[in-house]
């Protein structure tokens, strides 16, 4: 499951803006988490494609401590793009995913 430039276009302004010199978008960290969530691998599983995986695991760490994953990002988000996963299912492991992180 991935999102598509469209598809970010509309969930664009709810993400914290990109500033200074940014190696990644935040089109391709959301696609990174989805991945993550979907597959249920480990932040070192994923694939190259996505980069670095601990730029991406970095930038999910401080979205879920700010409160952007709380957002109705991914429920928005998983609501355009559920296709093996229900949109309840995915959003609990994003939730797990934040609070683990966040109870660390």
């Amino acid at each position: 499951m991935e999102i598509s430039e469209a598809q970010y276009r509309r969930i664009e302004p709810i993400l914290p803006r990109q500033r200074g010199n940014v190696s990644m978008s935040n089109l391709t960290v959301l696609n990174a988490i989805l991945y993550v969530a979907e597959q249920g691998c480990k932040w070192r599983g994923l694939p190259q494609r996505f980069g670095n995986w601990h730029t991406i695991y970095t930038r999910m760490n401080r979205w879920a401590k700010s409160g952007v994953l709380a957002a109705q990002l991914f429920s928005s988000c998983l609501r355009w793009k559920t296709q093996n996963l229900s949109v309840g299912s995915a959003s609990s492991e994003i939730g797990l995913m934040s609070k683990e992180i966040t109870d660390r």
